[in-house]
């Protein structure tokens, strides 16, 4: 099983020397996948929950520097030549499914195919507002999106008809490396997030989930791929837990967890930013020494 870091982007993360080390430091010590996260916006006082706590409140200030996850992981791969790369997630409803064709297409060409979109329906009514996207049909707008990117990344000239976007005999370049398909992740822990995964995805990403709650979910994930004719192996599946420790990866491996994501705050400063790295990495990704 492998072990990903969901570290870059937000507060102390979000500094450019920070990003630097932690992303060196994450290859050199055998991290898999640095996946960075989503707001373009947040609110002092949000009326809406928070999905992934028991509060229903979102931990991160709403002061915080939140960098916009595909210009981080951009500099990011800049600075790397192995690690994997992923959005964890971007909020696709709230963007113009043409323009996120293109910048991952763009990303993907970057890194030297090392990315993977992950993708999620958004959870928060006022982020919605603030960028005049309605909230209500969210779902169905990323089923739709998702499936014009696919069509923009494989076709050229591209067309496509949807319920809320379309385009005519259009050329977008440049096309994902790895024959005009770039990996799409979904993230979320509802049912819907389950479907939208089996049926339009590469992948799932569970995020915040407690370990306990796991065996459930990937049961879920796995009905609904024997409901759509689907064979679970061939969904990558990534979960981040609120209370993991090393001790459950043999349960998440015998799961069919294929990659752990740890979840963290680096260090302000550089230096204390990579011995933090490898700290986890010696605690994560190699728990028998």
């Amino acid at each position: 099983m492998r072990v990903g870091l969901h570290a870059l982007g937000i507060g102390g993360g979000a500094r450019p020397e920070v990003i630097r080390a932690v992303a060196t430091a994450a290859e050199t010590h055998g991290f898999a996948r640095l996946w960075c996260g989503e707001h373009v916006v947040l609110v002092d006082a949000p009326a809406s929950r928070y999905p992934y706590s028991a509060d229903g409140r979102i931990a991160v200030p709403a002061d915080a520097d939140w960098l916009d996850p595909l210009l981080a992981l951009t500099f990011a791969a800049a600075v790397t030549s192995r690690i994997e790369l992923a959005t964890g997630v971007l909020l696709l409803p709230e963007h113009n499914p043409v323009v996120v064709a293109k910048q991952a297409a763009t990303l993907d060409v970057l890194s030297a195919g090392r990315f993977s979109l992950g993708v999620g329906a958004g959870w928060s009514a006022e982020e919605f507002a603030a960028l005049g996207v309605p909230f209500a049909g969210r779902g169905r707008r990323t089923d739709d999106y998702i499936a014009a990117m696919r069509t923009l990344w494989a076709e050229d000239p591209a067309s496509y008809t949807g319920e809320f976007t379309r385009f005519d005999a259009i050329r977008v370049n440049p096309k994902p490396l790895h024959g005009g398909r770039l990996p799409v992740v979904v993230g979320g822990n509802s049912d819907a997030a389950l479907h939208r995964a089996v049926t339009l995805a590469d992948g799932w990403y569970g995020f915040d989930i407690p370990a306990a709650d796991v065996p459930a979910r990937i049961a879920a994930l796995a009905d609904e791929c024997s409901h759509r004719g689907r064979a679970f192996d061939e969904l990558t599946v990534a979960v981040a837990l609120s209370d993991g420790t090393p001790d459950h990866l043999p349960a998440l491996d015998a799961a069919g967890i294929t990659e752990l994501v740890v979840v963290g705050t680096p260090p302000p400063a550089p230096d204390a930013a990579a011995t933090w790295v490898a700290e986890l990495a010696q605690t994560w990704t190699r728990p028998e020494e």
